[in-house]
């Protein structure tokens, strides 16, 4: 892979139990091809070595140079003095993968490691020429478009008091409600109290509680914004199960026959907001690639440099020059204090040192490629939701690319594609809720299903959800997306719902000391990569 910086050359090394001189790293670094120059460096090396000198640096240079000369003269390829040819660098891989990577669904993606194509009339060994990996993208960024909707940044106004909750609340449940009153012929709760017994009725409301009988039957409390009625689900229903996905504050819509005296609802149907069944996703008029990832956690013991540098390198490669857009869902950074006995984990404790370090990652990234990107709960914002984006002294850290940072949630529209970004802190809430089989964190997409059919991010309060009193609801999904990119349960995952191709891109962390308390066993090192004029996914594995 491009070795294009010292740094690079002394991570390489270390992946390969190797510590250099620093002078030697100088001269691979100074190299026209620090990638074949360090190869030669390594073969040249003695065997019981695990330092590379400057004195070997300097042999295996100058062994270079004769042999390209006799490449010159004899149009062949030298050997080295064993009589083989230069070896195939371990990470790489020419071919695809096959298999089903954790949270798989039925239409499973390509998956390749992430390795470098050969260069065309390169070699097929994954030890492509230079010049197909480390040659000049040829992207057209005239082409490139990025429309931002739903960034609140800057639009927080709530003080935290009474009336700003009922403001929040009273949003969501008008813009839900307004999606569910073409389905049923809606009165409101205190309409239903006028109508005689045994009449057909129907309402929408905020589900305030939910409770089983003592026969096991259910009744649900519905809250619109004149009162409360009750609703009781009868368990021989075949809709029953429906109950199972229910959390409280979500908007539902019921109709059915109130009973003899008029004081309950025998519930018929049960609808949610929904996404229909016959969405119809853009996409992009041109062949153009998305790559998806989140929870980088740069600053943590367990970031997974290598691996991202891999990723970010491959990005330079002719077979990743249809990526041009890198949209990161949060947790770019480890943060402090966040979990119990963060510190002895962390192996950078300044939290601005933590920005520092993953800009300086983000450069590996092809300038050509635009970055979008929303803060998670690791990093250095409020943890209420809707999220603001990082203040002026955080943004000016993370410069490179003139990157866009938007809040958590936020609707990004790229080339026609509109992909809804958020971390992902409700999931816990969901995957908690609902029985295993409609949430789980070894499926994060179905969770992600669930918050499509409430159309709403974060549809509970009160649990793992901290929620930000404003007087606009900015959490609910008023508009189906294309796409829908999560992070936070570190935990690969994808599918479709509806047409919306829901994507949990796992994470760049390998498992803490804290993660193995909780039992999560984190898929690392993947970047999901969407084509936006198909809505095809392929998964690059880079660990």
């Amino acid at each position: 892979m491009p070795l294009e910086t010292p740094v690079h050359i002394a991570n390489e090394l270390a992946s390969r139990g190797y510590n250099a001189e620093p002078e030697a790293v100088t001269l691979l670094a100074n190299e026209p091809d620090p990638d074949r120059a360090l190869e030669r460096a390594l073969e040249a090396a003695p065997e019981e070595a695990i330092k590379l000198t400057t004195d070997h640096v300097e042999s295996a240079l100058e062994t270079d140079e004769d042999d390209r000369s006799k490449v010159d003269r004899t149009g062949s390829k030298s050997k080295n003095n064993s009589g083989s040819s230069r070896k195939e660098h371990p990470s790489v891989s020419s071919g695809n993968r096959g298999g089903k990577p954790p949270g798989g669904s039925a239409e499973t993606p390509v998956e390749t490691e992430g390795g470098t194509a050969p260069a065309v009339g390169g070699s097929t060994d994954g030890s492509a020429d230079s010049a197909g990996r480390h040659g000049e993208r040829s992207i057209d960024t005239a082409l490139q478009s990025v429309g931002i909707d739903g960034d609140m940044t800057g639009q927080s106004t709530g003080t935290g008091e009474y009336g700003d909750f009922v403001s929040v609340f009273r949003d969501r449940y008008e813009k839900l409600s307004g999606k569910l009153r073409g389905r049923v012929n809606h009165r409101p709760t205190d309409a239903l109290d006028s109508l005689p017994g045994g009449s057909e009725a129907a309402t929408v409301g905020m589900v305030s509680d939910i409770r089983s009988t003592a026969s096991g039957h259910w009744l649900i409390e519905l809250e619109d914004t004149n009162g409360t009625f009750p609703c009781l689900v009868m368990k021989d229903r075949d809709f029953a199960d429906a109950v199972d996905e229910l959390l409280l504050d979500e908007v539902i819509a019921v109709e059915g026959t109130l009973a003899d005296d008029g004081n309950i609802l025998f519930v018929d149907s049960l609808y949610f907001p929904d996404v229909p069944r016959t969405y119809e996703p853009s996409t992009a008029d041109r062949h153009v690639e998305a790559a998806l990832i989140s929870d980088v956690h740069v600053g943590s013991q367990e970031f997974m440099a290598d691996a991202w540098n891999r990723f970010a390198d491959w990005l330079h490669t002719d077979e990743a020059e249809a990526v041009e857009y890198l949209l990161i869902a949060g947790d770019m950074v480890e943060g402090v204090g966040v979990y119990p006995d963060q510190d002895e984990e962390l192996d950078i404790v300044d939290i601005y040192d933590q920005y520092e370090a993953f800009a300086e990652h983000l450069k590996g990234v092809p300038g050509d490629m635009e970055i979008v990107m929303i803060p998670g709960n690791h990093d250095a914002v409020r943890l209420a939701e809707p999220q603001p984006a990082f203040d002026e002294e955080l943004r000016s850290i993370m410069s490179a690319h003139d990157a866009r940072i938007v809040s958590n949630p936020s609707t990004v529209t790229v080339e026609g594609v509109s992909v809804l970004m958020y971390h992902g802190v409700s999931l816990d809430e969901v995957i908690a809720e609902l029985p295993e089989e409609k949430a789980s964190y070894d499926d994060p997409h179905l969770a992600m299903y669930q918050l499509l059919k409430k159309r709403h991010v974060a549809p509970q309060f009160g649990g793992n959800i901290r929620l930000a009193p404003e007087p606009e609801d900015h959490l609910v999904i008023e508009d189906v997306p294309d796409i829908f990119h999560t992070g936070h349960v570190h935990k690969l995952g994808y599918g479709k719902y509806h047409n919306v191709l829901a994507i949990n891109s796992g994470c760049w962390q390998a498992q803490t000391a804290f993660q193995k308390t909780m039992n999560i066993d984190p898929d690392p090192a993947y970047a999901p990569i969407v084509s936006l004029d198909t809505l095809d996914l392929t998964l690059r594995h880079f660990a």
